[in-house]
């Protein structure tokens, strides 16, 4: 059964179960005023007494417990034929007095859509008790007024009760809602913080790798000038330091990367090398690809303009996500080319794939697949919006089984700028 559905019933459900106490009080102030009327005829007396006993323990209880154990449109099922029974029975031994006639549009009162058989059920209900009261002399005016009676303020009591289900439907999901502003605030902070986090340890790093940097260049030169090197400092100079140095090098351009990447200031329209700052995006994304063979396909496509940080922001996200959905010894594709007046990324995994459901929900902001703790379901809906401000498009296929591809179309100059851009979080990444 759906959520939605559920949650009607079982609103439904409380809404009768809440009632069920004062039924029960106003069917015993009845039953009293029978006893009053019929005071000294006891044959009367008695049938009432038993009638209203057999009704209160079948409604109250035993019916009530079989709600657990089956439907409940068969439980109201018997719950119709035990008050026809009872209606009828008290009718013929009272001459259908009118406080009997109470009985049929105060059942029907607090009978309300359960199931959809509620209305053919309660037409059956007054019919038999309609057709039985007139074949055993009731007075055609009483029972065609109580009939009345019992339609109108059924129709009355089932609309009311529709309305207060949908109130409290509504309740509900206002409530989800306020529940999941809440947990999307609180994944903005911690996004916030992350950024923050790693700009300032890219700066604390920045400054010591600059001495190490300063330090092995001049020990590299110094070494250079020293002539008639023995053979094993000659290798340091030609093989080792050099190495060194672009390992160091490399250390550097990642913290700078990191640096540039976790501002959260505006960015507005530059010009910029396309293929640097893809590279930028690889290496930053590095680390979530070493379980997997990562294939470039990088074609010289020149300057273009943009945002080049959004853009970095982007592919790591494409790059991060296809390495999650991946296993090991598998394959990350990235490959880029001019095409016209646009560039091509492409972006495409070996991985798990995705279903057409999912393929549905991909850009929704908080939509993930991901276990607790490892997506916040920002990321695709930021690399949406980044684009789409671009001025370019999105276009994923993917099966499953059989990985995912991610092709981007970006324009050599985007359309006029907005002022602002959605998508300009850092580091939110889910598929």
């Amino acid at each position: 059964m759906d959520d939605q559905p559920r949650s009607a019933v079982q609103a439904a459900e409380r809404v009768q179960r809440g009632i069920q106490g004062i039924a029960g009080i106003g069917a015993t102030t009845v039953n009293l005023a029978l006893f009053v009327a019929f005071w000294g005829q006891w044959r009367v007396v008695l049938v009432v007494a038993g009638v209203g006993v057999v009704l209160a323990l079948g409604n109250g209880l035993v019916l009530e417990w079989l709600v657990g154990k089956t439907s409940r449109a068969r439980v109201e099922a018997m719950r119709m034929v035990l008050n026809v029974a009872g209606i009828t029975l008290a009718g013929i031994h009272t001459g259908w007095s009118v406080l009997v006639w109470v009985f049929v549009p105060y059942n029907m009162l607090w009978y309300f859509g359960l199931d959809p058989w509620v209305r053919p059920r309660m037409a059956l209900y007054l019919g038999v008790i309609t057709t039985v009261a007139l074949s055993t002399g009731a007075e055609p005016v009483t029972a065609v007024a109580f009939s009345l009676i019992g339609i109108f303020g059924y129709l009355v009591s089932e609309k009311r009760g529709s309305l207060l289900t949908q109130k409290h439907e509504e309740l509900e999901r206002a409530h989800q809602e306020l529940q999941q502003l809440h947990q999307r605030a609180l994944e903005q902070e911690r996004l916030s913080s992350l950024g923050l986090m790693a700009a300032s340890v890219a700066h604390e790093i920045n400054n010591p790798m600059s001495y190490v940097t300063s330090n092995v260049d001049s020990l590299l030169q110094d070494m250079r000038d020293v002539p008639d090197l023995p053979g094993p400092l000659k290798e340091y100079v030609d093989d080792v330091l050099p190495a060194t140095l672009d390992g160091i090098k490399q250390v550097n351009a990642i913290v700078s990367d990191l640096r540039r990447f976790s501002r959260g200031d505006f960015e507005g329209y530059v010009s910029y090398d396309f293929t640097a700052e893809v590279r930028t995006a690889l290496r930053i994304a590095r680390s979530q690809l070493g379980h997997v063979r990562v294939e470039e396909a990088l074609a010289e496509v020149g300057r273009v303009t943009g945002r080049p940080r959004q853009l970095v922001q982007v592919l790591v996200n494409l790059l991060v996500n296809a390495g999650q959905a991946t296993p090991s010894g598998g394959v990350v594709h990235l490959g880029t080319r001019r095409e016209g007046n646009q560039v091509r990324v492409e972006v495409r995994d070996t991985g798990s794939g995705m279903s057409e459901e999912t393929k549905r929900h991909l850009f929704e902001p908080f939509f993930t697949t991901k276990p607790p703790g490892l997506g916040t379901g920002l990321g695709l809906s930021v690399v949406h919006g980044i684009i789409k401000a671009h001025g370019g498009r999105i276009e994923v296929e993917s099966e499953l089984g059989k990985g995912t591809c991610f092709t981007l179309y970006l324009p050599n100059v985007p359309p006029l700028p907005a002022e602002k851009t959605s998508g300009a979080n850092l580091l939110a990444a889910g598929r």
